[in-house]
């Protein structure tokens, strides 16, 4: 795993370099000349997180948030006329224009039922 280095001398940060004339990589300060053989050989590392389907997040007492637009769609759930709506903040191509409902009395998560099935990501 990649970490921070830090000199030795000075306390600032250490950057990777590469020594070409022993053919190793050093991390060098940029302030004083110090340098200290690099033993781990990974500088950076990228974790990509690949989910299939998008999940509503945590929707805990959004039904009494007052800061939440209303609309008057029925829950799925209770029949009720009354539920608040947001988007997903995720920015991810499935849900990115989908709004999200949640119902004022049963707190029960749906998205807009006119959404075709396979557009839907999953609210369970």
């Amino acid at each position: 795993m990649a970490s921070l280095h830090f000199c030795s001398e000075c306390n600032n940060l250490l950057y990777p370099k590469a020594d070409t004339g022993r053919r190793i990589m050093v991390y060098a300060c940029r302030i004083c000349s110090e340098e200290e053989i690099g033993e781990n050989k990974c500088v950076y590392r990228n974790d990509l997180l690949t989910v299939t389907k998008e999940q509503v997040g945590i929707t805990t007492d959004l039904g009494s948030d007052p800061t939440l637009a209303h609309s008057n769609i029925t829950c799925p759930h209770c029949g009720q006329d009354d539920a608040v709506f947001y988007q997903d903040q995720s920015k991810r191509k499935e849900t990115r224009m989908i709004l999200f409902f949640v119902c004022t009395k049963c707190n029960h998560s749906f998205t807009d039922p006119s959404l075709p099935q396979d557009n839907r990501p999953d609210t369970s």
